[in-house]
């Protein structure tokens, strides 16, 4: 039961951190959902990077290196770290600067002012939501799978054969996390049974993180992010170190590391079987960050402009520290050092908490499991609080006209539908898992493809109401075609496939992401329809573009 109480414990040190900075909570819709607009470098450093490093950069990149290889950081996580500092730079100080200047709480207030369109959050605001929802999703899938599988045993110990649960035979071989002498029944359903179920589990992530939101709001939320990041960047490479040291099995530890890095199969080191189109137009998707709407709002939240040069300096780094040793796990345990059985194998979600499980002591076992789940909560509470002020900020005042609400009307408004997305994302999470990490990359394609309105709000005086309009119904209506013929993400290596004469490996098309498409979609119908409609009024541009500069 060691793990399972470790878990318990971490989960209730967390509530009670996010309780006690609550405490800190000025009682107005301003502190509750930009905290003042105090937050200084350092806790916005781990805020924006607690809640961009998700369930997708933990459990996801380790399963997909498990699934692809090692070349699954070229893809995402290198251009990731230069990427997401170019948008904290280009679009997050302009955005600072734009929110303090005229108090904006949300995307859509930012662009119904920019755009002069009180409707723009009509489409914007549904689009936004239905993307952050299978954000979520990936976190609340993950967090319950990963209690399940570390805790498996932890009630009742035994193995399901034939779907019968047998109780006592849980394999040796998996307890030692070796390759054992003779292969085992296919049939095999490692940590179904004798763990926390993953409902269960679920419902209890879900409920401790609705608490603290619900009463620290983004204060309370950005110091528990700045925890929890701590948390899994400290314990994830405690994690890398141990997982390493146990399968090379050699008494110090760079020699156990060589040995667990010259097991991986050679096919597995390579990307020769990723297409060089498909590996560049990965690239597109890390632009995600530039409309994901609840780091627009943590952008808000800076106490100045200088704030932001610590996360832009710092986030690379990060980067590095996380996803390097995920991507190595998951290549180790394609090597013969270790046995992943069939059900395991199948589910990619599960790589990681069952190598922490096997390869890890009771205690320790449990301290790395919190560490995962503190990379999991940190982005759920953002993505939660932001849900709930565009809905207050965005739908409900609106709709209320001249009849201004009160701070404590707005504060329960938000509450309420925090709420009840928690309960929305719950429920749905019930249903058949994806791969977490295709599911995040079409999430984070679904952004990448409104990027450019960002940026052209923020860059291109020309920009329309029309032109806007038109990019919005671009990216949903091709995320929405691509998605369905991806099989809603169960073909996870979907792509856009374009004929040409002459290609690298004689195929005759290019195998691109369908991120690249969505950009190119949205893109030429903003430009096209905004160069041909009434630009907008000299007053507005002289508004967001003042010719002193200021």
């Amino acid at each position: 039961m060691a793990q399972l109480l470790i878990i318990s414990g971490y989960l209730f040190l967390l509530l009670l951190l996010g309780i006690g900075a609550s405490r800190l909570f000025r009682g107005t819709s301003q502190d509750y959902m930009l905290a003042s607009h105090s937050i200084g470098p350092f806790l916005l450093l781990m805020s924006i990077f607690g809640t961009t490093m998700t369930a997708f950069a933990l459990v996801g990149s380790t399963g997909e290196s498990f699934k692809e290889g090692v070349g699954v950081y070229g893809m995402l996580a290198s251009s990731s770290g230069i990427i997401h500092s170019l948008c904290f730079l280009l679009l997050g100080v302009k955005v600072w600067e734009l929110g303090k200047k005229y108090e904006y709480r949300t995307q859509v207030q930012f662009f119904r002012d920019r755009l002069e369109s009180r409707w723009i959050g009509v489409i914007l605001f549904p689009v936004l939501v239905g993307l952050v929802i299978p954000y979520l999703l990936i976190g609340v899938m993950a967090s319950g799978t990963v209690i399940n599988k570390v805790t498996a045993g932890s009630i009742r110990d035994g193995q399901v054969v034939d779907g019968t649960f047998e109780e006592g035979t849980f394999p040796q071989f998996l307890e030692q996390g070796k390759k054992p002498q003779s292969e085992e029944p296919a049939n095999f359903i490692y940590g179904s049974q004798g763990g926390v179920p993953k409902p269960l589990a679920s419902l209890a992530i879900c409920g401790i993180v609705l608490i603290y939101v619900f009463l620290g709001g983004m204060r309370g939320t950005t110091w528990a992010n700045t925890f929890q990041t701590l948390v899994f960047m400290v314990l994830g490479i405690v994690t890398f170190v141990v997982i390493a040291w146990q399968l090379g099995g050699q008494e110090s530890f760079w020699a156990s590391l060589q040995m667990a890095s010259n097991s991986i199969p050679v096919e597995k080191l390579t990307r020769i079987h990723i297409p060089p189109e498909k590996f560049l137009t990965y690239m597109f998707v890390p632009l995600s960050v530039g409309m994901f709407p609840h780091l627009f709002q943590h952008w808000l939240t800076a106490r100045s402009a200088e704030s932001f040069k610590l996360p832009i300096v710092a986030h690379p780094l990060f980067i590095a520290i996380v996803w390097v040793p995920c991507v190595l796990i998951g290549a180790w345990a394609t090597s013969d050092l270790i046995t992943i059985p069939p059900p395991v194998a199948a589910n990619p979600n599960a790589v990681l908490p069952f190598l922490v499980k096997q390869l890890a002591g009771p205690v320790l076992g449990g301290l790395l499991t919190a560490g995962i789940l503190a990379a999991i909560m940190s982005s759920l509470d953002s993505q939660f609080l932001c849900l709930g002020t565009m809905f207050t900020e965005d739908v409900v005042r609106p709709l209320c006209g001249q009849r201004s609400l009160s701070d404590r009307q707005q504060l329960l408004v938000a509450r309420l539908f925090i709420i009840g997305i928690v309960v929305l994302t719950y429920g749905l999470s019930l249903f058949e898992p994806r791969r977490v990490f295709t599911l995040g990359v079409w999430c984070f394609s679904g952004f990448s493809s409104l990027f450019p309105l960002i940026f052209a709000a923020l860059y291109w005086p020309r920009l329309t109401k029309a032109g806007a309009y038109a990019c919005v119904l671009a990216a949903a209506g091709s995320w929405l075609w691509l998605f369905r013929a991806s099989e809603f993400a169960a073909n996870p290596n979907f792509t856009v496939n374009i004929p040409v004469p002459i290609t690298l490996d004689g195929d005759g098309y290019w195998q691109l992401m369908p991120v690249a498409a969505m950009i190119a979609c949205s893109t030429v119908a903003m430009v096209c329809v905004s160069v041909v409609t009434r630009p907008p009024s000299d007053a507005t541009v002289e508004r967001f573009f003042p010719k002193n500069g200021c």
